[in-house]
C-alpha cells in the first residue's frame, strides 16, 4: 500500500466537527466513497501506539464494534484481526478479517496499515464476510505532544446494503472512531502497556503534551 499516494489522493472536505475534519474520495471500480478523518490529538507517540496494540480495549472506541480477535500474530509487528461490525436490522452484522502492518510513512510518520483477507477462515452463515476492506492509520508528531493522526478507510460492506445507504452514513465511523479516541486518551485513568514488541521497529524519544 502506497501511502504518500493514498494519502495526497483527490479528497473532498465533507464536514469538521469537534476538530475532526471529514474528506471522502471516488475509489475506482466501485460506487462506495472512502472516507478520510483527521484530528490532532494532545497524546504521547507512545501511548497513542499502546492503544492501537492494546486490542482487548477496541470496544471502548472503534465505532459499532461488537467482537475482535487476534487471529495471528507474526514478525514484524503484523496481525491478522477478525473484527466484526454491527449493522440495522435486518441486515447481518459484518464481518471483517484484515491484516495489519507497522509501516514508516515519511520522516517522523508512522502509519498502520490494513488489508482485506476474506479467505483467512471459513465463512461463518451468522455473519456477511467483508470481501473489499483496505485502510490505513497515520501517525506524525508535530512537537510539543501534539501528533496528527490520519484515518483513511474504504470498506465495501456487501451487494445487500445499497450504495447510497453506504455512502450516507460514510462520516459515522471516522467521526465516532476518533472521537471515541480522542476521549479515551484524554482518561487519565487509561494507561495501556507498552508493546514490547515495538521496540525492534520504533526510536520514540518522548515528546508529552503542553500542560495548561
Amino acid at each position: 500500500m502506497d501511502v504518500a499516494s493514498i494519502l495526497n489522493g483527490q479528497w473532498e472536505f465533507r464536514v469538521e466537527h469537534k476538530g475532526i475534519k471529514i474528506f471522502s474520495s471516488r475509489v475506482s471500480g466501485s460506487e462506495i466513497l472512502g472516507f478520510k478523518g483527521e484530528i490532532e490529538l494532545q497524546v504521547s507517540l507512545k501511548k497513542l501506539l499502546s492503544l492501537f496494540y492494546d486490542m482487548a480495549n477496541f470496544n471502548r472506541w472503534v465505532h459499532q464494534l461488537v467482537e475482535m480477535d487476534v487471529l495471528e500474530k507474526s514478525e514484524h509487528a503484523e496481525y491478522v484481526l477478525r473484527q466484526v461490525i454491527n449493522t440495522p436490522w435486518p441486515l447481518k452484522q459484518r464481518e471483517v478479517i484484515m491484516r495489519s502492518r507497522l509501516v514508516s510513512a515519511g520522516d517522523n510518520a508512522i502509519a498502520l496499515t490494513m488489508k482485506q483477507e476474506p479467505e483467512y477462515l471459513p465463512a461463518n452463515p451468522k455473519y456477511h464476510r467483508v470481501q473489499h476492506a483496505t485502510g490505513m492509520w497515520v501517525f506524525t508528531p508535530n512537537g510539543h505532544g501534539v501528533v496528527s493522526v490520519i484515518f483513511v478507510m474504504h470498506l465495501d460492506p456487501g451487494k445487500d446494503v445499497p450504495a447510497p445507504m453506504s455512502n450516507a452514513g460514510l462520516f459515522e465511523v471516522p467521526f465516532y472512531s476518533l472521537n471515541n479516541l480522542n476521549s479515551l486518551l484524554a482518561d487519565t485513568s487509561y494507561n495501556p502497556p507498552w508493546p514490547e514488541e515495538l521496540e525492534e521497529y520504533v526510536s520514540i524519544i518522548e515528546d508529552e503534551p503542553d500542560t495548561p
